[in-house]
């Protein structure tokens, strides 16, 4: 699904008003363009016309945030239905969707929050993943999202949870680095070990972000912690390209990266200059993943 550098990988950004300028001066440097679909839902024709001539020039991702499909909850039918009217609309080269809990009962949380990570929600994603499928035509990849709470009654980690869902569901993989590493040093994970646990073989897209460190708990010392708070702020932090790296090494087929930012935003040099590093972590990671197959199979052979 991916055009770009040898392995065929790609490196984009998400399409944000404040951003088109810059994106549509340096397609020459942007290899996909990433949009949010729930911005598009009650978009004139004029502007849904203007992203799909957009996607003939450079290819488009439509990413959704709003059907909460990781639940025992059936997904919203309204809400479906247009998701699949922009899908239709822009005709994007793939789709993808939350991990997430939005909604239940009729109550809508304004959130994405982790639900408990359990057989049964397992059995209720794969079951609206499957319904997304229908829908829309096409499956989702699905995106593991940044909690700062361990979601209570669960009986199984993230990533095993992750890598059912996937494998329950048909579905590629849409791997947030910064939601994943923010996970991991908020809840004690060695971050590299807990990337090399979810499903590296089913990653089509990865996104890059940041965040910003808050101080939580009560006001007394012994009371106080930190977390890493995922607010598509600020640069993207060197662990995350570091990552990067990882994939280009463990994952041979091909990737697309989406930088994301949704304010704060720096110049457009800053951010292409991020792409650029990332387009270098991934070539790196590739450079050393060949190194360690030529010499396996050297031994092989000896």
């Amino acid at each position: 699904m991916v055009v770009g550098a040898d392995a065929g990988d790609r490196f984009g950004i998400g399409w944000r008003d404040r951003l088109a300028a810059g994106i549509f001066t340096h397609l020459d440097e942007i290899d996909a363009v990433e949009v949010i679909a729930e911005s598009c839902m009650d978009a004139p024709a004029r502007r849904l016309r203007s992203l799909r001539a957009l996607g003939r020039e450079v290819p488009l991702l439509v990413h959704g945030v709003g059907l909460g499909a990781a639940s025992v909850s059936p997904v919203d039918r309204g809400h479906l239905n247009r998701m699949a009217r922009v899908v239709e609309a822009l005709e994007p080269c793939a789709w993808s969707e939350h991990l997430s809990f939005v909604r239940s009962g009729g109550y809508e949380i304004g959130h994405l929050a982790a639900p408990p990570r359990s057989a049964a929600t397992i059995e209720g994603a794969a079951r609206n993943l499957r319904k997304l499928r229908d829908v829309v035509g096409t499956s989702p990849a699905v995106e593991n999202i940044a909690t700062l709470m361990a979601p209570p009654g669960s009986s199984m980690d993230e990533p095993c949870w992750v890598k059912a869902i996937t494998a329950a569901a048909g579905t590629p993989l849409l791997l947030d680095l910064h939601n994943l590493y923010a996970n991991a040093v908020n809840f004690g994970h060695e971050p590299f070990e807990y990337l090399r646990r979810f499903p590296l073989d089913a990653v089509e897209v990865v996104h890059i972000s940041g965040g910003a460190w808050m101080e939580c708990g009560g006001s007394a010392p012994d009371q106080s912690y930190r977390r890493l708070l995922d607010d598509h702020l600020h640069d993207v932090p060197d662990p995350v390209f570091l990552m990067l790296e990882v994939l280009g090494e463990f994952c041979p087929q091909s990737l697309t990266v989406i930088l994301e930012r949704d304010g704060l935003f720096p110049s457009m040099g800053v951010l292409l200059q991020q792409l650029r590093r990332a387009r270098a972590a991934v070539a790196e990671g590739r450079r050393r993943g060949l190194a360690v197959r030529r010499a396996t199979h050297e031994l092989d052979a000896a």
